[in-house]
């Protein structure tokens, strides 16, 4: 039974890159819409969560309130995928046109001064638009992804990021995934955003986030500290994009902001220096998803009053 449902997930996916690809942008993104909203009314574990979520970083939200941002969150988040499974039919200044960067400046002066620069994302907006964007605008992007059942979708996934200028690192199943990293942001000039609004590790830190204490993960921090690379918070968020016309995402374009810089503390241990770093980009990621909480796409246990005990040390 395992590998039959292995095996139509697979397909599912495969239909998706292929089926989607070839429908016009507009009724790529109304068939995504439609797929959200019955989603969204059928409920079940992930949109639940997500409902949780949403609840404890907006608690002055009533019920209806809330239930109609989760519709939106939802549509957000198969906005993602419909995106994601476009992208190879982008050209470059569709691309372009479909990310408008934020407080990228100080990025681009380090990387051109031969510096590294690290960067902790939480799971906003579209990552792989992002990534992306960032890999023919910056530099090459290298980054970690989770492996996904069945093997053959991870191996897919990986292909597809790759094609798209990206060198993806498995977070399990391979070489130390933290000093292969570190090998890379020591070469100079390497360009690597991290997902890490949530811990899959169980070596993550506790930190506040929207007004509640949530587990994140060290990995952009702790790489800062060990390496000298540069760290900074990024979010992305969605907004209709100025230009109408613009039709390759259907109107849609994501917003790609780089908050201040976070330093290495002068004093303290390296787990307090991590510690203190982590919280400064929780604190980033947090004004964003106050603001733009539809665009959160956590659709798993992130706050400490949900997680399993045997998760946290």
């Amino acid at each position: 039974m395992s590998r039959l449902v292995d095996r139509a997930v697979l397909l599912g996916y495969r239909a998706g890159w292929t089926l989607v690809r070839r429908l016009p942008p507009r009724a790529a993104y109304g068939l995504f819409d439609l797929i959200a909203d019955v989603a969204w009314r059928r409920g079940g574990e992930g949109v639940g969560r997500m409902r949780s979520n949403y609840a404890r970083v907006r608690p002055e939200l009533d019920g209806e309130a809330l239930d109609a941002l989760v519709r939106r969150g939802m549509r957000s988040y198969l906005r993602y995928w419909c995106e994601s499974f476009r992208l190879r039919e982008l050209s470059t200044a569709d691309l372009v046109a479909a990310v408008r960067p934020v407080g990228h400046e100080p990025v681009v002066e380090e990387l051109a001064q031969g510096r590294s620069v690290v960067m902790f994302l939480g799971h906003l907006g579209n990552w792989d638009l992002a990534g992306a964007w960032g890999t023919t605008e910056l530099a090459p992007v290298t980054t970690v992804a989770e492996r996904l059942r069945p093997e053959e979708l991870f191996a897919e996934f990986v292909a597809f990021r790759e094609s798209l200028g990206m060198r993806i690192i498995p977070l399990t199943g391979g070489e130390d995934v933290f000093r292969e990293l570190r090998n890379v942001l020591r070469d100079g000039s390497a360009f690597v955003p991290l997902l890490a609004d949530r811990d899959l590790t169980r070596g993550g830190v506790e930190v506040d986030l929207c007004g509640s204490r949530a587990r994140m993960a060290v990995g952009p921090a702790a790489l800062a500290v060990t390496t000298g690379a540069v760290l900074f918070p990024v979010t992305v968020h969605y907004e209709r994009h100025a230009d109408r016309r613009h039709t390759a995402t259907a109107g849609w374009r994501i917003v790609v902001t780089w908050h201040d810089r976070v330093l290495v503390p002068g004093e303290g241990t390296t787990r307090e220096k991590v510690r203190a770093m982590t919280q400064q980009c929780a604190d980033a990621l947090s004004t964003t998803i106050r603001e733009h909480t539809q665009d959160w796409h956590m659709m798993q246990a992130v706050f400490v009053d949900d997680l399993d005990p045997a998760r946290i040390r």
